[in-house]
C-alpha cells in the first residue's frame, strides 16, 4: 500500500504532514482506510480501481449539491488510486442498534433511527435520478447482463461451495428469467446497490450514507429489500412493516405510489438480493477466509426460510433448491462448518473500543495498564510487543506472566464450553495506553497459546500496529 501518495495529499489540504495514521479495520471492499491527524482529521481512502474511485467522487459531490449528508471529498491524487474524504467519527448505524439486533427487541430510540435512515432513501433515489450514470461502475445501470453477474456469483461463490448436487441447466432457466423480470420494475431512480445500516454513519443523530460506489440507475426496490432484509439487521416483522410505511410515505412526495403492485416487485427484489448476499458472503467467507460474511450465512438463509413460506411460481427449480439450502439441518450450512473462531485483538483506550464484527456482543476485555509500561522508556517507544526487548522487559519484570496465568484460565474454559455448545464467535480484547506494547504482548501470547492447545480458527489483531494474521486449526488436534 502506497500509504505515502495519502501523506503527501494531507500535505497538499492541510499544509502539514499528518501527525498520526491509523489503519481503520477494513470491511468487505478492497479499499483501505485510514485516519489521519490529528489536526484536521480526514479520512484517507487508497482503492485499487481508478474507475470505482472516479465514481465514489462524482458521486459524492453530486449529492452534496443536492444538500444530502454524504463525506466531503477533500483531495484527490493524479494516480487515480487516493484520496482524501471528510471524517464522519466512528458511529455507524449498525452499532447503534446492536440492543435491538442481538435482543431482536429495538428500543424507541433505535426505532427512530431506523425510520429516520429509510425516510431518507427516497431522497437519494430521486435526487440522484438525474446525474450521469456514465461514470457509475462498473455499468450505468441494472440490466439484464448485471442481474446474471450477481446470480452467477451466488451459484458459483456459494451454492458450489456448500458441495450440494444440483442441475445446473435447470437452475439457468430460472436464472434466465429472473433476468428478463427484474428490469421490468416500475420506479427507477439511483440505486445505492448496498443500502444496509453498515454503510450508514451517525453524526450529531444525523444519518450520512457511504460506500455507495457501487450505486447506478435501477429500480427502487432493491435499496429497500438491501435495508429491510438485511441479514443480520434482525428487524421483527411488525418493525419491517413500520418502515416500508415510512418508505412509501415518503416516496409518496416524489411520485404516486401503487403500494400492492409495489409489494409484488419488491419481493422479488428480496428474492435476488439474499442471492446476492450469499455470493458475497460465499467468496469473502470461504475465499477469501473473512469469519465475518460466515457468521452472517446463517442469519440470510434464516430470512430466506421465512420468504420461501410463499414460493414463487416463476422460478420452481430455484425454489426448491433453496429450500433444501435453507433448511435448519443438513444442507443449510452450506461448505464445511467453520466452527469456533476466536477474534483476538489489541488496541489502544485512547482510541476507542474495537467494534464487535460478530454482531453477538459480550466476550472478554482486559485492561492492561496495570502492568509496567515499557513505552515509559525511551529504548522501547519505537518497539512494539512482538519486539524481543519488549517481551524481555515485560517478562523479566513477570507481571504480563501472571497476568496471562488468570486470561489463560478465564479464555480457556469459555473455549471449551463454546465448543461443546457448537458457538461459532469468541471475542477476547487486549487494552492498553498505546496498543503498542502490552496488550499486543498479551494477544500474541494468548493467539499462541489457543493455537497450540485448541482445534479453533484464530484471528489475530494488533489495530494500531495495522497488523492482522490467521492462525488456522491443526487439522491433528
Amino acid at each position: 500500500m502506497n500509504s505515502e501518495e495519502l501523506k503527501r495529499l494531507y500535505l497538499h489540504y492541510a499544509g502539514h504532514l499528518p501527525e498520526q495514521m491509523q489503519p481503520l479495520t477494513p470491511a468487505g471492499s478492497n479499499r483501505h482506510y485510514f485516519r489521519l491527524g490529528p489536526c484536521p482529521t480526514v479520512i484517507g481512502v487508497q482503492g485499487e480501481s481508478k474507475d470505482e474511485n472516479r465514481a465514489f467522487v462524482y458521486m459524492a459531490e453530486y449529492f452534496r449539491t443536492k444538500g444530502i449528508s454524504v463525506p466531503k471529498i477533500l483531495a484527490c491524487s493524479n494516480d487515480g488510486l487516493h484520496y482524501l474524504q471528510e471524517d464522519l467519527g466512528d458511529t455507524l448505524l449498525f452499532d447503534a442498534i446492536a440492543q435491538g439486533r442481538t435482543s431482536g427487541s429495538f428500543n424507541d430510540a433505535e426505532q427512530a433511527l431506523l425510520h429516520k435512515t429509510i425516510a431518507l432513501l427516497p431522497t437519494l433515489q430521486m435526487e440522484g435520478a438525474d446525474m450521469d450514470f456514465a461514470y457509475c461502475y462498473p455499468q450505468p445501470e441494472l440490466n439484464r447482463r448485471s442481474i446474471l453477474w450477481d446470480l452467477n456469483y451466488f451459484k458459483y461463490c456459494y451454492l458450489k461451495a456448500t458441495g450440494l448436487t444440483f442441475s445446473e441447466d435447470r437452475l439457468e432457466d430460472d436464472f434466465q428469467r429472473m433476468a428478463d423480470t427484474l428490469p421490468q420494475a416500475g420506479i427507477c431512480g439511483f440505486m445505492y446497490r448496498d443500502f444496509q445500516s453498515r454503510n450508514v454513519m451517525l453524526k450529531d443523530g444525523t444519518p450520512w450514507f457511504i460506500d455507495f460506489q457501487g450505486g447506478r440507475k435501477g429500480p427502487v426496490y432493491y435499496d429497500v429489500a438491501s435495508f429491510l432484509w438485511q441479514a443480520k439487521a434482525n428487524y421483527p416483522d411488525e418493525l419491517k412493516e413500520a418502515l416500508l410505511h415510512t418508505y412509501l410515505e415518503a416516496l409518496g412526495r416524489y411520485q404516486q405510489v401503487d403500494e400492492q403492485d409495489f409489494r409484488e416487485r419488491l419481493r422479488h427484489f428480496v428474492l435476488f438480493r439474499h442471492l446476492q448476499v450469499l455470493g458475497a458472503y460465499g467468496f469473502r467467507g470461504y475465499f477469501e477466509r473473512k469469519p465475518h460474511f460466515l457468521e452472517s450465512i446463517p442469519f440470510a438463509l434464516r430470512n430466506l426460510r421465512k420468504l420461501l413460506q410463499e414460493p414463487f411460481a416463476e422460478y420452481p427449480y430455484l425454489c426448491q433448491l433453496l429450500q433444501r439450502l435453507a433448511e435448519p439441518t443438513g444442507e443449510a450450512a452450506g461448505a464445511k462448518a467453520p466452527g469456533l473462531t476466536v477474534r483476538i485483538t489489541s488496541f489502544s483506550y485512547k482510541k476507542g473500543l474495537p467494534p464487535d464484527p460478530s454482531g453477538n456482543g459480550g466476550g472478554y476485555m482486559f485492561d492492561c495498564r496495570a502492568l509496567h509500561n515499557p513505552g515509559r522508556y525511551e529504548c522501547y517507544r519505537k518497539l512494539n510487543g512482538l519486539d524481543e526487548p519488549v517481551a524481555r522487559f515485560l517478562e523479566d519484570d513477570g507481571e504480563i506472566l501472571r497476568f496471562l496465568e488468570h486470561v489463560y484460565a478465564l479464555v480457556d474454559a469459555s473455549v471449551e464450553r463454546y465448543q461443546e455448545r457448537g458457538f461459532d464467535s469468541l471475542s477476547v480484547c487486549f487494552g492498553c495506553t498505546g496498543g503498542q506494547h502490552r496488550s499486543v504482548y498479551a494477544a500474541q501470547h494468548l493467539a499462541e497459546h489457543l493455537h497450540e492447545k485448541y482445534p479453533v480458527r484464530i484471528v489475530l489483531q494488533h489495530r494500531e500496529q495495522g497488523i492482522e494474521t490467521t492462525l488456522q486449526p491443526d487439522e491433528q488436534q
